[in-house]
């Protein structure tokens, strides 16, 4: 009988390693249709997840309803698992470089509990190659089992969107592979249990690793492209969103538009690509120089807002700035690879300590990251109010607000562009 009717017919389950914002949807999505055992190293994440709560703050507690879960961090239960799924965090170091630990220890958990017949299938970003250079290497090791022979292997990439409720497990098509027919097809229909748009099989797991570093390096190098246009337009005075506003009457125009580009995705799958392309001995020049114009964002807006307050006749050192938001996106509450802390740090350099609150972020959590507490609400009139995250609360602010907040030729800078037209008695700045 194959993995996927052992499964269907619960006479097998499956085991979600690495339960964050990627791996807690999938795990409650297929313990709808199936056992699933729910493995996290943080006893604590567990705790609250047993209690229908969600640590990324992602889902609600209906969420949980209706699932065929156990949430464990016991390697003995998860050695009960036939089908494994990997999907932690592969983040970037100090220096821009690939960070495999996480992956790297979820493996050898995983190779602990291995046995014939399993499959382990990874979701975790990575390089072309690295499932087939590093993870399986690892698991036979420690299986003392043969990849192919004894044990299946497979890539699905995961496509989850912080904070999307749209855009979901269920409704995005899912690519798969497998480290041979056999398992591309049982991968294939395991997938497709939970996934309505359907899944997409690719022809090696190398093909499936590289559709996803595109993915978000496609988006960062159009991006890259926005950013160097608002400062071009920004010499010349011209609104960069009312310029994309008039280009984008073309119908083969792409939408995108500036901003700062951090987070767990956009701001560091390029740097695996790099890495690799270097490793083969090519220089990524349009990635690395997109890369680059978008790791220089925060700085910029804070130099921009610096001029600002100088051209407003202020003393720059005496001057309070009030920043909305600090998490790397819109609505969610994870600060990982947040650039606003790049704004923050360009403030300082000219002597500026601003305020920062966001609805969302932990205050603990931001000054472990990066050395600053949030404030609960303003305590003070300010020289300017930077406008860093479209947090759903501050697109309801009118301008009465911000006026009540700012003192005398007060500056609001609008970098997400949410105010545009609709502010007359402030200066306004956007990118």
């Amino acid at each position: 009988m194959s993995i996927y009717k052992d499964l269907l017919a619960k006479k097998s389950k499956l085991s979600l390693i690495g339960l964050g914002y990627v791996g807690l949807p999938i795990a409650l999505a297929f313990a709808r249709k199936i056992k699933v055992i729910g493995f996290d190293i943080n006893a604590e994440r567990i705790k609250l997840m047993k209690k229908k709560i969600d640590p990324s703050e992602e889902l609600e507690k209906e969420e949980f309803d209706n699932t065929d879960i156990l949430f464990t961090s016991s390697l003995d239960d998860l050695g009960k698992a036939k089908f494994h799924i990997v999907a932690v965090p592969t983040p970037i170091d100090k220096d821009n470089m690939p960070d495999l630990s996480p992956l790297i220890a979820a493996t050898r958990t995983v190779g602990k509990v291995l046995k014939k017949g399993d499959y382990v299938v990874y979701e975790s970003t990575v390089y072309p190659g690295a499932t087939e250079e590093h993870c399986i290497p690892i698991l036979e090791e420690l299986s003392n089992l043969k990849c192919g022979k004894d044990f299946k292997v497979g890539y699905s990439p995961e496509r989850i969107n912080p904070g999307d409720q749209d855009h979901t497990i269920r409704t995005i098509t899912k690519v798969v592979s497998g480290c041979d027919k056999e398992s591309l097809e049982e991968i294939a229909r395991v997938y497709q249990l939970v996934v309505e748009a359907g899944v997409y099989k690719a022809s090696s797991i190398k093909v499936a690793e590289a559709a996803k570093i595109i993915e978000n390096t496609q988006r960062d190098v159009n991006i890259a492209l926005m950013n160097e246009l608002s400062m071009i337009f920004n010499r010349m005075h011209i609104n960069t969103y009312e310029v994309l506003e008039a280009a984008g009457t073309k119908w083969n125009f792409l939408r995108f538009y500036p901003g700062l580009v951090g987070g767990h995705c956009i701001g560091v799958d390029p740097y695996y690509l790099t890495y690799k392309a270097n490793e083969l001995g090519h220089t990524a020049m349009i990635i690395n120089s997109g890369r680059a114009v978008n790791d220089n964002m925060g700085e910029y807006i804070a130099t921009e807002l610096v001029k600002k307050i100088i051209q407003a006749n202020k003393n720059v050192l005496k001057s309070r700035v009030l920043i909305l938001g600090v998490t790397f996106k819109e609505d969610v509450s994870d600060i990982r690879n947040s650039k606003v802390a790049d704004v923050v740090k360009g403030l300082n350099a000219y002597g500026v300590r601003p305020d920062v609150i966001d609805p969302h972020a932990s205050s603990e959590e931001v000054f472990k990251e990066y050395g600053f507490r949030l404030i609960e609400k303003p305590v003070a009139k300010y020289d300017a109010i930077v406008v860093a995250v479209a947090h759903k609360p501050y697109r309801l602010l009118d301008e009465t607000w911000f006026r009540s907040l700012l003192r005398q030729r007060g500056i609001i800078y609008d970098i997400k562009g949410i105010y545009r037209g609709k502010i007359s008695r402030a200066t306004y700045m956007s990118l």
